[in-house]
């Protein structure tokens, strides 16, 4: 191990020490859920550390949405060394199922060599691999950064986004490194490469004017559950499960590295017996083609429903999408779609909702080579390339802002960590390395 490597694993408990803390705070970006006052808490006490780690011009900005960002920039060294945009966010995930945690969602819980916690990877493990980065680094810093922590990225409400519309200026860097993903798995130092769009839509069905009894008028009265099941089913392929919403490409390949199928059912908890859903390949599927998820219904719970027609139900219907394909084109082609699926006349009406267009990063830069050179340091074998199912906004508002920096995708999460779900973790071996990597990687970049 360099003396690099030894720095960060000195570190180490400072590190633990820290997510605890921020763990700690539960910074869910809702009012309706949690007092806005706990991502206040969050921001300022982001701001506090990295400050102490080096960039002392922290401060607090306030965005659009009403959210706070934590922006901080130290100036290159010497005149002509790049500088470097360290992304993350400090707002989290509401728990969800209080019950269904095997510890306090916000209380950072050591066990079986994992930190448990909500936030503990999705983002505020990121946040403490850029201190931890930065503190091995300390007075050694080769590059300009400019450090900023977003606070509503999970709620989707572009505060960021509209920020630096505003203010271009204050994000401007040569490389851009989004800490918001991570490794193919623990072991495995990775970039990602792509990331899918999104497009939601209720969909509501309506054929009564109003409840009847089922017993007098079932049968011949049109039943609008039934209905919404039915237009719903149209969207799989009824043998394969394969999306099928008409006018959108759904034979795309993946180019990057593989998902192995027996590891994607570990991870995303497939139960035995149940087959994966869709045609080619896991990474086909998950990176390169449509794919289409029914979120929720709104409908009679089975607990204190009457014997009833009901005469509506509306569902959130979530489609994910691959690079080149436009959001408007494939939020018109599901509406199409809904539409035009309609059983027995029902009406059926479409209300959009949030979107985000897919994302592709060119990966042919110096940034790309110094970052492939860290990972191989530290992890020892070359730097993987994935894509992500998840969206994240900010990539194109930025790409489009700073049309010639790179932009970088990484992070300390892989799919045991369970983000967005109960039981949240981060393998503290990946805050470790991929602290190392940022610290190399910032070395490297600045041609040392």
């Amino acid at each position: 191990m360099t003396d690099l490597g030894k720095k960060i694993a000195a570190l180490m408990p400072r590190a633990q020490r820290d997510l605890a803390e921020l763990v700690a705070i539960r910074s869910v970006a809702d009012p309706r859920q949690y007092p806005p006052q706990e991502c206040r808490k969050a921001a300022r006490w982001v701001a506090d550390a990295v400050r102490e780690a080096g960039l002392g011009d922290a401060r607090l900005a306030e965005t659009p949405d009403g959210s706070h960002a934590v922006l901080a920039h130290r100036p290159p060294p010497v005149k002509g060394a790049p500088t470097v945009l360290l992304y993350c966010h400090y707002d989290v995930q509401p728990p969800l199922d209080d019950d269904a945690w095997h510890s306090p969602p916000f209380t950072l819980t050591e066990r079986d060599g994992r930190w448990y916690g909500r936030g503990a990877a999705d983002c505020k493990g990121n946040i403490v691999m850029h201190l931890t980065a930065l503190r091995a680094l300390g007075d050694d810093l080769p590059v300009g950064v400019t450090f900023v922590a977003e606070g509503s990225e999970e709620q989707g409400t572009g505060g960021l986004e509209q920020y630096v519309a505003q203010h271009p200026d204050e994000l401007r860097a040569d490389a851009l490194l989004i800490c918001d993903t991570g490794n193919a798995e623990a072991g495995t130092g990775t970039v990602t490469t792509t990331l899918r769009g999104m497009t939601n839509v209720v969909v509501t069905v309506d054929t009564l004017a109003g409840e009847i009894h089922s017993g007098m008028f079932g049968g011949p009265a049109p039943d609008a559950l039934a209905a919404l099941v039915q237009l719903l089913s149209t969207l799989r392929d009824p043998k394969t499960g394969a999306t099928t919403v008409r006018g959108l490409d759904a034979d795309g390949t993946w180019q990057g590295a593989g998902y192995d199928e027996d590891r994607f059912r570990a991870d995303a908890g497939v139960l035995d017996g149940v087959q994966l859903t869709g045609t080619g390949t896991v990474a086909d599927r998950l990176w390169a083609r449509p794919a289409v998820t029914v979120l929720g219904i709104d409908c009679p719970p089975v607990v204190g429903s009457a014997a009833a027609v009901p005469p509506t139900a509306r569902a959130r219907v979530s489609l994910r999408i691959p690079p080149g394909t436009d959001p408007a084109t494939a939020q018109d082609a599901l509406t199409r779609h809904l539409t035009r699926a309609a059983p027995w006349g029902a009406r059926v009406t479409v209300a959009p909702e949030s979107g985000g267009a897919p994302f592709a990063a060119a990966t042919d830069g110096p940034a790309y080579a110094a970052l492939d050179r860290a990972m191989r340091q530290v992890y020892g074998k070359p730097m993987a390339h994935l894509g992500q199912g998840g969206s994240i906004p900010l990539c194109n508002v930025l790409a489009g802002t700073y049309p010639d920096a790179e932009i970088v995708l990484m992070g300390v999460e892989e799919p045991r960590c369970l983000i967005h779900a109960p039981n949240e973790s981060v393998d503290p071996a990946e805050i470790q390395h991929m602290a190392w990597v940022e610290a190399l990687f910032l070395r490297e970049y600045a041609g040392r």
